[in-house]
Parts: C-alpha cells; sequence; structure tokens
C-alpha cells in the first residue's frame, strides 16, 4: 500500500467493496465484462431501431430487470439447484406442453404463453433447465459415463428439443440441445461415441430435410447456400447483411451513420441482425473489439468452470458457458453469411426480455458457484 493510499483511505475502500460484492455473491470481472457488452448493446439498439428513444428506454428496463435476476439468482446456492433439478426440468415441460395446446401465436409459431400481465416463452427455461438436469444426473456417477447413461441423457435432451422443434422454433431448440450435449461432453464422453453420434446425425440428415424440417426452413438453408438465387425473396436477409458488414469498412461510418438500418433495408435490423448494424458504424476494429469482450466472458465462465467444487457446479458452469458461446457463434455466423438463418439474437444485444432475462439468470449461477467456492477458499 502506497503512503498516499494509506492517508486517504483508497486501499481499504477498495477493499471493502470488493468484499461488499462477494458478500452478494457477485463476481466483479464477469458483472464488468457483462455490463460493458450491455450498454454497448443499447447505444447500438438506439441506432438500430431509428434512434426511437422509447425502445431504448425498453430495453435499459429489460436490463435493470435481468441484473436484479442475476443478483437474486446468485444468492441460490448451487446445492439448491441440485436438489430442484427434477422439478425445474418437469415445471419446463410442462409448460411446453401447453405451449403446444393454449400458446399464443405470433410470426406463424406457437411460442408464446399470456399470463395477461406478461408475455413470455417457456421454451427459454430449457436452456437451463436441461443443463441443470443432466448435471444432476451426472453429479454422483462416475466418469466416463457408460451408453446406457449416455442414451438415458440423450433422451432427457430430447424430450423438450422436439417440444420446441413442434412450435416450431429450430433457434431455441439448437441452443437447448447445445446446453445438454456441453453438458454431456463435460461429463467424460469418450470421443468414439462422439464419432457414432456425429455418424449418426450424418445419415440421419436427409430423412431430416423431408420429414422433420419446415418448408421455410428447408428454404433458409437453400439461401444460405445461393443466396442470390432469390435476392428478394429468401436471400434478402442475407445480402443485405453481408452488404451493411461490408460497408463498415476497417473503421466503419460511425455510430448513428449506418445507412443500411437508417434506410431500412436491413430486416430485423434491432434483434438477429444487430450485429450487422454495429459493424457497419464501428467497422471491423469495432466488431473485434466486440467480439473480444465476448470471447472475454466465455473464457471467466469457463474459469469459473474449471474452478468449481462439484461435478454437478463443473458440469453446469461449463455448459452456461459454452452455450452462451454458441448463442455468439451461431448469431454471427448467421449475419456473415457463414450460417443459415435461425432466429437466434446477438446476446446482451439484440432487442428482447425472455431471452435476456434467461441469460442473465445463467450469470447469476455461474457467479454463485464462483464465489461460494472463493468464500470457503477464505
Amino acid at each position: 500500500m502506497s503512503l498516499y493510499d494509506t492517508m486517504t483511505g483508497t486501499a481499504p475502500r477498495r477493499g471493502s467493496i470488493s468484499r461488499a460484492l462477494q458478500s452478494v455473491h457477485i463476481d466483479i470481472p464477469l458483472l464488468v465484462l457483462i455490463a460493458l457488452v450491455s450498454l454497448a448493446g443499447v447505444a447500438i439498439l438506439y441506432s438500430a431501431s431509428g434512434e426511437s428513444t422509447a425502445m431504448a428506454t425498453r430495453q435499459l428496463i429489460r436490463l435493470g430487470i435481468g441484473f436484479g435476476v442475476l443478483l437474486l439468482m446468485a444468492q441460490i446456492p448451487s446445492s439448491n439447484l441440485r436438489l430442484w433439478a427434477p422439478w425445474i426440468f418437469a415445471l419446463g415441460l410442462g409448460l411446453l406442453t401447453v405451449v403446444l395446446f393454449y400458446g399464443d401465436v405470433g410470426k406463424g409459431a406457437q411460442r408464446w404463453l399470456n399470463l395477461g400481465f406478461v408475455r413470455f416463452q417457456p421454451s427459454e427455461l430449457m436452456k437451463l433447465a436441461v443443463p441443470i438436469m443432466v448435471a444432476w444426473y451426472f453429479h454422483e456417477r462416475v466418469p466416463p459415463p457408460r451408453l446406457l447413461q449416455v442414451c438415458i441423457a440423450l433422451i432427457i435432451i430430447a424430450i423438450p428439443v422436439g417440444l420446441i422443434s413442434a412450435q416450431p422454433d429450430l433457434g431455441t431448440s439448437l441452443l437447448v440441445a447445445a446446453g445438454g450435449l456441453f453438458a454431456l461432453f463435460l461429463a467424460g464422453l469418450r470421443w468414439r461415441i462422439i464419432a457414432f453420434m456425429g455418424a449418426l446425425l450424418a445419415a440421419l440428415a436427409p430423412l431430416a430435410w423431408f420429414f422433420y424440417l419446415h418448408d421455410y426452413q428447408r428454404q433458409r438453408i437453400l439461401s444460405f447456400l445461393n443466396p442470390e438465387q432469390d435476392p428478394l425473396g429468401a436471400g434478402y436477409h442475407i445480402i443485405q447483411s453481408k452488404i451493411a458488414i461490408g460497408s463498415g469498412g476497417l473503421f466503419g461510418k460511425g455510430w448513428l451513420n449506418g445507412s443500411q438500418a437508417h434506410l431500412q433495408f436491413l430486416p430485423e435490423r434491432s434483434t438477429d441482425f444487430i450485429f450487422a448494424v454495429f459493424a457497419e458504424e464501428f467497422g471491423l476494429l469495432g466488431a473485434l473489439v466486440m467480439l473480444g469482450l465476448y470471447l472475454l466472458i466465455i473464457a471467466r465462465g469457463l474459469h469459473i468452470s474449471l474452478l468449481a467444487q462439484s461435478t454437478f457446479e463443473r458440469l453446469l458452469a461449463g455448459s452456461i458457458s459454452l452455450t452462451f458461446a454458441a448463442y455468439l457463434l451461431i448469431n454471427v455466423g448467421m449475419v456473415a453469411g457463414l450460417l443459415p438463418v435461425v432466429g437466434v439474437p446477438l446476446p446482451l444485444v439484440s432487442y428482447g426480455g425472455t431471452s435476456l432475462v434467461t441469460l442473465m439468470a445463467g450469470f447469476g449461477i455461474l457467479m454463485s458457484i464462483h464465489t461460494r467456492r472463493s468464500l470457503i477458499a477464505h
């Protein structure tokens, strides 16, 4: 401690703030990274929405709710989540079943439950419920998992994925499947089983094309392969997104100066394709900075997973972190034309409520796991 710190009391104040945040189970590095990405998201959303103060304000309110959920989830010990895992999973399956019969329809999909005072997607709950359930299943089992255990885990994953796909919601079903499969992989899945599963999926792909995918989903894949085939129809999103990203150049056109968004050439510019708006206005360098912040969040989550004290915590923290990475990979790949359009938002940035709250709840779980380990260690 320097003489200045001793005289002014700066260091003790810093220590007291750190201890205060630890007492409410907040991980400072993770919180700062999330806040930076979220605030950048509000700024770019303001531009993408045509400088709509109302939309930016609503997003700030949702962020406030999300950070409240983060703080709430950080107070829940992971041991409680492990005890509640079957009940959380059963609740999620029940809500997904209700959606199939009584859900609200929007944009051709039946995904929402309307309770009068709030409208939400139960499928978002399964992004946490599935990895929690898989982590619970493998908590007391010796790795690597045997074939029967792998099959049971795959059934746990397949049931909610099937219900979500029936809505239909391919993007969310992919993320839910990813969350469960990441937990299964981290449980010590043998590489030969992974290779077998990959070969099986490849063999089933033709059947999925004809009997599982809807017409619009098949059209999205065809447009991904050749967007110029239908430039004013199915390929329009990808073409306009590529134009926006390419026109940003190295340094971008500047905040509020993106022509693709402001002239309304770019569809879904406030939600799924908001990264294209960001790349146009801040250029390649700005996009790399944003991706760097995302990678730091993912690295922090994986660091928390490595330091976890139980199998349940390790699998859950690792799955949450890798699912967040899948969010990022799918959205950026979709916007850049490297993946088909599947309707996955850019995490912490795209306009929306339910998805944002689910992400924040996951970060709260990570903080609970890490800060309680830190408290025990000290």
